[in-house]
């Protein structure tokens, strides 16, 4: 069974070395202590967010307080290249289960971003609230699938702010559209399908070598042509998944999975 996971400051695991004691105050030791009804002597991870995870044992705690002992902390490699999730505002929450799922299949960073075609507006009043209830998405989804890094929640992306980002040097920008010419994946992909990849997970000849892979999701209504062409001209490729088409809170997970396959980032052990 997996231990329950909690987190502590940025930082707060540093110069940790196994016996040492630490106190973790606030909502996260309320939950283990409260909630959880975790009691002396049982087993649980702390995490900081950054990559870094400390196996402990509890000690004692009281409300919003608890003291563990630490068995062993280590910090686990940032993954490369980073796949990055822009996803287009989308009604019923389809945008926040894109988010979620996004985060449990192993997402570094999140967008949020303002479609010509999104229903959803994150007008001035509501924008900070909004953008709260995606962080927090992410918090409750990487806590439960036990990551040690979380994704990044950027601030809401226009069109042409995502345009900027997908300029920047060492970026790959796939958008996914149901009309575009190749696959994502299969033998005319970029990434190889079966019996087009002899090389196995993590040959990527199609792309070369970037630094991040940005993944551009429209809203229900699709993305505007004008989007297309001003996506294309910051040198995005547009891609297809499949002969289905999928919702919006689908495509960007599916997509995801097929790309950390194809990378490897399954082929080892938990994230």
């Amino acid at each position: 069974m997996s231990l329950p996971v909690f987190k502590v400051d940025p930082g707060g695991l540093a110069g940790l070395v196994p016996g040492a004691e630490l106190t973790v105050t606030g909502p996260e030791a309320r939950h283990a202590v409260t909630v959880r009804r975790l009691a002396p002597g049982e087993a649980l991870e702390l995490v900081d967010g950054a990559g870094t995870r400390a196996a402990a044992q509890l000690v004692d705690g009281e409300k919003d307080r608890m003291s563990v002992r630490v068995r062993s902390v280590r910090t686990e490699p940032a993954r490369r290249p980073r796949l990055v999730l822009a996803q287009a505002l989308a009604k019923g929450d389809r945008d926040l289960l894109a988010v979620e799922t996004a985060t449990e299949l192993g997402v570094d960073a999140v967008v949020p971003w303002q479609a010509d075609r999104s229903i959803v507006r994150w007008k001035k009043e509501r924008a900070a609230k909004s953008h709260e209830k995606w962080a927090n998405t992410v918090a409750a989804a990487a806590k439960q699938s036990r990551r040690a890094a979380w994704p990044e929640v950027a601030a809401l992306c226009t069109t042409a702010a995502l345009a900027d980002l997908l300029r920047e040097p060492g970026t790959l920008g796939l958008v996914l559209h149901e009309a575009a010419e190749h696959p994502l994946a299969g033998p005319a992909g970029l990434v190889p399908g079966a019996g087009g990849a002899p090389e196995g997970p993590g040959h990527r000849p199609a792309w070369g070598d970037p630094e991040r892979i940005v993944l551009v999701v429209g809203p229900e209504g699709g993305i505007a042509p004008e989007e297309l062409e001003r996506l294309g001209a910051a040198g995005a490729r547009t891609v297809r998944l499949g002969p289905e088409v999928l919702r919006s809170s689908t495509a960007g997970p599916a997509a995801l999975a097929v790309l950390s396959a194809a990378l490897g980032r399954w082929s080892g052990g938990t994230a």
